[in-house]
């Protein structure tokens, strides 16, 4: 099965510019007191919990139980189950792990979108809810003033995530998958096409994360110091 999914084209730029609109009306809404903001905040995670849990349920019954592939090592779903946990109990290191990982890995999937299904099927719609929700809900909890990143928390968030990746690499080449693209660059245009082959553009895009890290901080700092 093959995607028709136009990169770019008005449907995508629509989900591009209507994802962060999405959350910025939110928390409008509810700065204003027109919306009350725990309420708000828990629908927020139980639509992203509820629309993973039903993407499983979808898998499982047309893919059957695969193991080692299928399971949810992806960077995105971290920064899903994280965005998840922010919005029901609003941990600040779940947040703050929401918050890099959500914005920095969810929004280069919204930008480069690895698609392999029709354009108006089930996986599609799926993968633009999911990445989607998990931006639009950080942003949210942040413009809302519900939670915030704390002092220092970038390099902290990095070196967790680093964590992540390093058993997720582990099991890599334990079983021969290729969760997070460690092992090679997804099929579809993405950022990494553009950090040169395997292992550089591992190398290459620390370096990256560890600059859009201190950017996405940036807006916090001020207030931090």
């Amino acid at each position: 099965m093959q995607t028709d999914f136009r990169l770019f084209g008005p449907l995508h730029l629509a989900i591009l510019a209507a994802t962060p609109a999405s959350a910025l009306l939110l928390a409008r809404s509810v700065r204003r007191g027109r919306l009350p903001a725990q309420r708000v905040s828990r629908t927020l995670g139980l639509l992203l919990a509820g629309n993973e849990l039903i993407w499983y349920a979808w898998r499982l019954r047309t893919e059957g139980w695969r193991f080692p592939e299928g399971l949810p090592l992806q960077l995105c779903d971290l920064a899903l189950w994280m965005t998840v946990l922010s919005a029901l109990r609003r941990s600040a290191w779940s947040y703050e792990l929401a918050y890099f990982a959500g914005l920095g890995g969810s929004t280069m999937a919204l930008i480069t979108p690895a698609l392999w299904a029709p354009t108006f099927s089930y996986p599609t719609i799926y993968f633009f809810v999911a990445h989607g929700g998990v931006v639009a809900t950080v942003l949210f909890l942040a413009i809302a003033g519900l939670a915030r990143p704390r002092p220092g928390c970038w390099w902290r968030a990095f070196l967790l995530l680093n964590g992540y990746t390093t058993l997720v690499g582990l099991f890599n080449v334990a079983f021969g998958t290729n969760y997070m693209f460690l092992c090679r660059k997804p099929p579809t245009p993405s950022l990494l096409d553009y950090m040169g082959p395997w292992p550089v553009y591992i190398v290459v895009g620390e370096v990256f994360a560890v600059a859009v890290f201190a950017l996405l901080y940036l807006p916090f700092a001020k207030r931090a110091r």
